[in-house]
């Protein structure tokens, strides 16, 4: 029996037909076409393909976008690739939300027709061996099946196979670490080293140290060599956390590895060559950093070849029950049945903010799972902030803040407080909305008689 992958054309084009049999029966494909959808529907059980191509507009009752609707009810686990000559937004969204695993326009480039067939091919694959997962979580623990998680997808899914650098934007909690591994995972590198490294979370020489390595005698301490991580990656992929915070020295050495592809050790001179792919990430404004002179625009420029924006939990509330069953499942106590969940609960996770986005849910039902002694998480499993009698509108909440015509200070006094409870304590993250350093947002706190938790 042939191992060889099979593919099916469908278009109503016979020219396109020969030629893309043509082609891919070269790259080693069993190849077929139809030239409808409903010749395609009547011969896929006969043919059983691997992967499907189709036109979307055929001059027949069933067009590609019908045939790929029926064949992720029929035959879910066969990639669907889409062309058109007559591209559209609303095509595009409609093809993704369905279910397509990418969207091309004619004429196409035959090479990376193969390509996308073949990466098609390999995802399938790898979805295969993960039997019992969700299809919403191969992608690396990424959960989620709104359209902007959709696109998250579909853009993981054209970057990883690039050498090209990645910058992921997004408030903390919303999983950019998670985006990042999955597209080293589905990238070529899969097999080199992951390293990442949070920038906000070191000091200015430490983290020097850490990213471009250092040289015997370098400073008090450094009692031998020490590769950087751009050296220990290889050929694998290095993952710049909050890279907004940065120092502008360190920014412009940063400059010099994207420009260069080349480290200077600290106390060296010899530059060292580094092959690693860069991917950044940060929960504020670079732009916005830019335009004030706080960030580099030249390194900006540099990081932002490809932006993937991962959208705060609070934008897609409908994939919190998918995130719900998918923390349910990872923290439940093994050898035991796994808990269901109250509707009064769930309806609680549905209406609650979520200032600190997945990782907070994750926080909470991981909580709920340990509370929990009948199977079966309520809401007095949850935390006492998520089941208020009468859940307000941020609009309201804000409105409370000067209802009573307080004076100027007590009103700074209300909102500090106001976004320390949006936050969920996070200061970075406060000092960066009330626009003020984190040494201003302790005096302030200091006047006022708040205390701030470690």
């Amino acid at each position: 029996m042939s191992h060889s992958p099979r593919i099916m054309i469908v278009d109503d084009d016979p020219v396109t037909c020969d030629l893309l049999c043509e082609v891919f029966t070269r790259e080693g494909f069993i190849a077929r076409f139809a030239q409808s959808g409903e010749e395609a529907l009547a011969t896929i059980a006969d043919f059983q393909p691997n992967v499907l191509v189709s036109d979307i507009r055929m001059r027949t009752k069933l067009d590609g976008l019908t045939l790929l609707d029926h064949l992720r009810r029929t035959h879910p686990q066969v990639p669907v690739i889409l062309m058109t000559a007559f591209g559209s937004i609303d095509t595009a969204i409609r093809a993704v939300k369905e279910g397509a695993f990418d969207y091309i326009s004619k004429p196409f480039d035959i090479d990376a027709l193969v390509t996308t067939v073949r990466r098609a091919l390999e995802t399938r694959h790898r979805l295969t061996e993960v039997e019992d997962a969700p299809e919403s979580e191969a992608l690396t623990g990424l959960v989620g099946r709104t359209p902007a998680m959709l696109e998250v997808y579909k853009l993981i899914a054209r970057v990883c196979d690039a050498p090209t650098a990645v910058l992921i934007i997004g408030e903390s909690g919303t999983g950019k670490e998670l985006v990042a591994r999955a597209i080293h995972q589905h990238s070529p590198r899969r097999d080199q080293p992951f390293i990442g490294i949070n920038c906000g979370a070191l000091t200015e020489t430490l983290l020097e140290s850490e990213l471009f390595g250092h040289v015997k005698g370098a400073f008090t301490g450094a009692i031998s060599n020490k590769r950087g991580i751009f050296e220990q990656a290889g050929s694998g992929t290095v993952f710049l956390d909050e890279v907004s915070e940065m120092s502008p020295s360190l920014q412009v050495k940063l400059l010099r590895v994207l420009q260069e592809r080349e480290v200077i050790p600290v106390g060296g001179n010899t530059p060292v060559r580094v092959h690693a792919r860069i991917i950044a990430a940060s929960n504020r404004d670079l732009e916005r950093l830019v335009s004030e002179g706080a960030f580099r625009s030249d390194l900006f420029f540099r990081l932002n070849v490809i932006q993937i924006h991962l959208p705060p939990l609070r934008e897609r509330r409908e994939d919190i029950p998918l995130l719900v069953t998918h923390f349910l499942r990872k923290h439940a106590p093994q050898g035991r049945p796994l808990p269901s969940i109250a509707k009064q609960a769930m309806n609680r996770l549905l209406e609650y903010s979520w200032p600190g986005n997945v990782r907070e849910l994750e926080n909470v039902i991981e909580r709920a799972i340990l509370l929990d002694q009948d199977g079966q998480i309520s809401e007095d499993d949850l935390p006492p902030k998520l089941y208020s009698p009468t859940p307000c509108s941020t609009e309201d909440r804000l409105a409370e803040l000067f209802s009573d015509l307080p004076s100027l200070a007590e009103l700074e006094k209300r909102y500090l407080l106001y976004v320390l409870e949006m936050t969920g304590g996070n200061r970075k993250r406060a000092a960066e909305i009330l626009r003020i350093n984190r040494k201003t947002l302790y005096r302030m706190a200091a006047r006022y008689g708040l205390e701030l938790t470690p």
